[in-house]
């Protein structure tokens, strides 16, 4: 199998959201965009399917050493092999990909998070960096997307977190803030134990409001001259924040089960971007 072949296959098995924005990009900058995300799951999937931290850990350190080879000229796993032509071509910096590994570290160390100031440094390092990179491969052409990239990846990253509440207490992580959990009255043995009551529906909308107010945020950062370009995230914006209003139509019945949208629905809301130009 070419590494080509080893990242297609690793995105198309993920089914991500993120597949579907994928499939309409030039060749150049689909296989780009490929390869990074794979390199984004091997590294996620070392903190989900790895139950001995010291073995996650000196994994996460091996990917830290292949992503310095890598720049240096000598990547040797599939996915760095892959992604390798496209750290130069669309000026990818080396510490973005170590700070993807740092994102994940955390989830090695830390299972919860006292305020959202402290949950907002987590989703920078694994969904506001991914944004940055995914821009530049998307054709990035103005410095300000940057920050449009950085705030629409904190807005998916707070929708997984809703979306993923139940499995993560399966895994003894609760991502909801401590202060928010108080604030609700909502106790974390509650989440860990899956119980639902109407002050936890009152923290998930707290929560939904304010990813939808996060997606707002972004899509008015987006500078007019690389709207185009964008699309992808876009389209991506567009699933996610139906899935986020599946989950409120549905109560927040997030603890016992994992809300999903049809991969026939994603393909047809990432085609109505394309088609529309608009969410």
């Amino acid at each position: 199998m070419s590494p080509e072949q080893y990242v297609q296959e690793k995105a198309a098995a993920s089914g991500s959201s993120f597949y579907y924005a994928f499939l309409f990009l030039p060749k150049p900058r689909r296989i780009a965009i490929t390869a990074f995300y794979a390199f984004c799951r091997e590294v996620d999937d070392v903190v989900d399917e790895v139950s001995d931290p010291g073995v996650a850990q000196t994994k996460l350190a091996w990917w830290q050493s292949e992503v310095a080879k890598s720049y240096a000229g000598e990547p040797s796993h599939p996915v760095m092999k892959a992604l390798a032509p496209s750290l130069e071509a669309f000026a990818i910096p080396q510490d973005r990909l170590h700070a993807v590994i740092e994102g994940c570290r955390m989830d090695l160390e830390q299972t919860r998070y006292l305020d959202f100031a402290g949950l907002q440094r987590y989703c920078h390092l694994v969904a506001g960096v991914v944004g940055e990179v995914s821009a530049r491969i998307f054709g990035q052409t103005d410095p300000r997307t940057t920050e449009y990239a950085h705030k629409l990846g904190l807005a998916f990253q707070l929708t997984n977190i809703i979306r993923d509440v139940g499995e993560d207490a399966l895994r003894g992580r609760i991502y909801l803030p401590v202060a928010e959990l108080q604030q609700f009255d909502v106790k974390a043995k509650e989440v860990l134990d899956r119980k639902y009551s109407d002050r936890f529906a009152a923290l998930m909308k707290f929560q939904a409001d304010r990813a939808h107010a996060l997606y707002d945020e972004a899509i008015a950062l987006l500078p007019a001259v690389d709207r185009r370009a964008q699309k992808p995230g876009l389209m991506m914006a567009s699933i996610y924040r139906t899935l986020l209003r599946e989950i409120e139509r549905d109560g927040f019945q997030v603890l016992h089960q994992r809300v999903s949208l049809t991969p026939l629905r994603k393909f047809w809301l990432a085609w109505r971007v394309q088609a529309l130009g608009r969410i």
